[in-house]
């Protein structure tokens, strides 16, 4: 049997992973209960929370039942939420999105009095839930969705948002100019202290229809002309950088875990936090593979946050969040 040169050196990367406090100590990624975000649904007319079939685990909660989910954040140690809501009456303008008695007017303000300063409260201003025809905004006479009509309906959203109490303002709807235009909006309202995360890279995806599911959206056909093209990454830094130019305090990739490289580009870029969301689709995927038994559920789901993490994401939307926050809380993270 050959043996190693006489003083040559002992090249074993293994050594650094010989034991769990090995493991650990030398680590490059971490993951803390503060950097996860929770998605929440509010659905118009409900007594009660209702499941999401696509969405094993996740309600549509009602405005009574919202408290409740809210208290859960908080103990959890996550420190933000992002609304969503479910109106009972839709028209093609998405007239109720900024409407004071709306339902995602409503679920801010009781999410607003219920958590006060120990959360983050973040609202969806987009028009996709509220439209008839399920576009992110005001269409044109030939179906097109109209850019700059569109904007101005942002604008009027967010300032009902703020009003209802929001800290954050999520800009989902991919329209040009909308960051800037939100901007000027707020600090010519008086609420120069509500922030905007903006979905500067947001993609037409395949992995959003369990959340059409959640939201009961009506969409037919795409939203391609809008949303951006899976094939391209130099464009996300571009729409990324154009964001930021614009006045966004937080930017985001979405989706997550399909879209790694661009989250990674984006980090290198970024001098603002960076959120990354794990989408319904991605979430979905995992816990039906887990469900049929061809995978273990909970060491996939904390590979994938660490994975989003480890490409360089600040802050993750996801599913997840409470359940895996409270993991990390208790020491239920596996070192084995």
């Amino acid at each position: 049997m050959m043996k190693p040169q006489e003083g040559a050196v002992s090249l074993r990367p293994r050594r650094l992973r010989s034991t769990n406090a090995m493991r650990s100590l030398v680590a490059e990624t971490s993951l803390e209960a503060r950097q996860l975000m929770a998605p929440l649904f509010v659905r118009e007319g409900l007594e009660a929370p209702r499941p999401i079939d696509s969405l094993p685990g996740v309600v549509q909660h009602s405005l009574s039942s919202l408290p409740g989910a809210l208290q859960e954040v908080i103990d959890s140690g996550v420190k933000s939420v992002m609304l969503f809501a479910v109106p009972e009456v839709r028209d093609a303008l998405g007239s109720m999105a900024s409407h004071p008695e709306g339902i995602i007017s409503r679920a801010v303000s009781v999410a607003a009095e219920t958590a006060g300063s120990e959360l983050v409260i973040g609202a969806d201003v987009c028009l996709d839930e509220f439209t008839s025809h399920g576009h992110c905004g005001v269409l044109t006479s030939d179906g097109d969705v109209d850019n700059d009509q569109t904007v101005l309906a942002y604008q009027e959203m967010s300032v009902a948002l703020a009003k209802a109490g929001a800290d954050l303002l999520g800009l989902s709807g991919m329209m040009d100019g909308q960051v800037g235009a939100v901007r000027h909006a707020l600090d010519d309202s008086g609420f120069k202290g509500v922030s905007i995360l903006a979905y500067a890279a947001k993609y037409a995806s395949n992995f959003y229809g369990p959340f059409r599911d959640a939201v009961e959206s009506p969409l037919e056909g795409n939203r391609k002309k809008y949303q951006m093209d899976w094939r391209n990454r130099r464009e996300a830094l571009r729409e990324i950088s154009l964001d930021i130019e614009q006045g966004a305090d937080i930017v985001m990739v979405k989706p997550a875990v399909s879209y790694l490289d661009v989250i990674r580009d984006a980090s290198q870029i970024v001098d603002v936090p960076l959120a990354a969301y794990i989408v319904s689709g991605e979430y979905s995927m995992i816990e039906l593979a887990a469900k049929h038994g061809l995978l273990d559920r909970e060491a996939t789901i904390w590979e994938t946050l660490f994975a989003v993490r480890r490409a360089g994401a600040d802050i993750i939307c996801t599913y997840w969040a409470v359940e895996f926050a409270t993991k990390l809380s208790t020491g239920g993270f596996p070192l084995d």
